[in-house]
């Protein structure tokens, strides 16, 4: 069943949807899709989308792919945000009370007296359970440590939980003479927001979900929560006959918090819902669990195929390291095809890192990697070092020329626009910082770092050219000239800046370009023979990369095909699928590769 949504909510819709595609062109330097082909044109579908890496900007660049309109579920908190708010309702935005946001530090400390014989039991020291607790809420131990639901309160310093707590580090918590903090996280109904998901998708309409709760800067993905289990199962419960797909998501990010990076949003194959898990579905109790975990377990698998899941940002870094020794130098790739590349090596990482030459070859790369920082070039810079010593010279001196001109033609715009780079800078660092100290699973809190900066350009860049215009508008005034010209010129002007801005910062993107590429020349001039060391490390590297691929690559993936050099790719790289997109290489080029 499909039906249009109100003209107002799509006029609104529509109008949110054109100013953020004008803010992800000015903030990315390019977001290419992969897969889009693959979303249903019509039907009830859940986009369910990992790992959720840049707050608000992820739900935007999921609407702008996948070219269908999508309400997504957003924090309740979020709507009272200031901007926030007003565009969340603008699309259709539906709001979720989520547990934690309302958790409360709990009085006194609790701890764990027999962990052997009666580990559901929690008693408290100078606790309120009785007034701060009630059954089905939840207690959890500081530092994400682990989290229980309340079974039972018997009195003001004694409760049972419904499953007991195992990490180590809870247990050291629990079992200390003094205890530990913890916090009371009350259990939230949402059942409203399930009615209102399951009346979209009988609409025919599209839900965009981040299973995973709320944004991280993590390097691989948080466990998914069962709720949009609930949703998908319970809508076609509901609705007998609705056939809900579930499209998974890969958001991909090369630099996701810094301004004129790049990203790649990866559709994968939709997942249809077995007719045998609704029936389990509806009979309720331990099939209900088992139906929604199965379930739960087939998104997980299926966004799996379309992100990058490293257990740690090193072992990222040396994946993504791997992957440009091995790429082959006569043929630029895609970003989506790195990216899937990224994938591939991590699975082949997975499935042979204990093993010795995966393990010498991993110290040979850290050293490497470790030789490129002493000289202060990327990867991918040094073979731009391999020519004689006149053509580097007129080239290092072409280079400056050039980067001089373009200097000066992106100057103009730099300066116009400098309050605000400065102003975007401090308040995104400041909500970063905001957001670590109020979350468990972040790093840095680099995940609001683009939200915030976005933000502030959407609200000071009109600001800063209406001030610009009026200062004309001031100047004008003082001048002897017609009234038409005193009118016209500040209009001039607030038309013109935008035009300016975006050339001077097209022009000072060309320039850093330059400017990186000064440094590699600048190695092989003073310093010759570093510069052949880095190469011919490069080239052995490269060499023993591909060696090692073409040896382990047939054990982990069956259409890898060494006598053809060729290592293909499928846009859901899973080991046991077969793949249609091929990455080829030349043995015979292997210390011609390029990053």
């Amino acid at each position: 069943m499909s039906r249009k949504q109100p003209l107002t909510q799509r006029l609104t819709y529509d109008a949110a949807l054109w100013l953020f595609n004008l803010m992800l062109d000015i903030f990315f330097r390019e977001v290419r899709p992969r897969g889009a082909h693959k979303i249903p044109k019509d039907g009830p579908v859940i986009f369910v989308a990992a790992p959720h890496a840049n707050q608000f900007v992820d739900p935007i660049v999921l609407m702008r792919e996948c070219q269908r309109r999508v309400s997504f579920l957003i924090a309740e908190k979020s709507m009272h945000q200031k901007g926030i708010g007003t565009f969340a309702r603008m699309v259709n935005a539906i709001p979720v009370i989520r547990p934690q946001d309302l958790a409360k530090p709990g009085e006194g400390f609790i701890q764990l007296l027999d962990r052997k014989t009666d580990p559901l039991r929690i008693t408290g020291i100078n606790t309120k359970f009785t007034q701060q607790l009630k059954p089905r809420d939840l207690i959890a131990l500081p530092k994400s440590y682990g989290q229980s639901e309340v079974v039972e309160i018997i009195s003001d310093t004694e409760l049972l939980i419904k499953k007991e707590f195992k990490e180590l580090k809870a247990m050291e918590l629990l079992t200390r003479p003094e205890g530990t903090s913890y916090k009371c996280i009350p259990h939230v109904d949402q059942d409203a927001v399930y009615k209102c998901v399951h009346e979209e998708l009988h609409r025919g309409g599209c839900i965009t979900i981040f299973p995973e709760g709320g944004s991280h800067d993590r390097a691989e993905m948080l466990p998914l929560k069962a709720g949009v289990t609930v949703m998908a199962l319970g809508a076609m419960a509901k609705y007998p006959g609705l056939d809900v797909k579930i499209v998974p998501c890969g958001l991909n990010y090369f630099h996701a918090h810094k301004f004129r990076s790049r990203a790649v949003i990866e559709f994968g194959n939709p997942l249809t819902i077995p007719a045998e898990l609704v029936e389990k579905f509806k009979a309720g109790g331990t099939e209900k669990r088992e139906a929604c975990s199965t379930l739960l377990d087939s998104i997980c698998n299926a966004l799996k195929t379309v992100t990058v899941n490293a257990g740690s940002y090193e072992t990222l870094m040396l994946i993504q390291a791997a992957r440009r020794l091995y790429k082959p130098a006569h043929r630029k790739l895609h970003l989506s095809q790195v990216v899937d590349l990224n994938r591939r090596f991590l699975i082949g990482y997975n499935f042979f890192k204990d093993d010795p030459k995966v393990i010498e070859l991993q110290q040979k790369v850290l050293a490497y990697n470790q030789l490129l920082k002493y000289h202060g070039i990327k990867d991918h810079q040094v073979l731009k070092t391999r020519n004689n010593g006149a053509r580097m010279l007129w080239l290092l001196v072409k280079r400056i020329f050039v980067l001089a001109i373009l200097s000066l033609l992106a100057f103009p715009g730099g300066i116009l626009n400098l309050p605000v780079v400065i102003v975007a800078k401090v308040i995104s660092e400041k909500k970063a910082d905001a957001a670590l100290k109020g979350s468990t699973v972040k790093i840095a809190g680099r995940d609001v770092l683009a939200t915030w900066k976005l933000l502030v350009g959407l609200v000071l860049l009109p600001t800063l050219y209406a001030l610009y215009s009026f200062i004309v508008f001031i100047i004008v005034l003082q001048m002897d000239m017609e009234l038409k010209w005193k009118l016209l010129l500040p209009l001039i002007t607030w038309n013109l800046l935008p035009f300016v801005s975006y050339a001077s910062l097209r022009f000072g993107e060309i320039g850093n370009d330059i400017l990186r590429s000064i440094k590699p020349t600048w190695v092989a001039l003073l310093d010759p023979s570093g510069a052949e060391t880095l190469r011919q490390n490069r080239e052995k590297l490269s060499k023993d990369i591909t060696e090692l691929i073409n040896e382990y690559g047939p054990k982990v993936f069956p259409d890898f095909d060494g006598k053809r050099n060729k290592l293909e790719i499928d846009s859901c790289s899973d080991p046991l699928s077969n793949s249609k997109l091929y990455i080829s290489y030349n043995n015979n080029s292997n210390n011609k590769h390029s990053a």
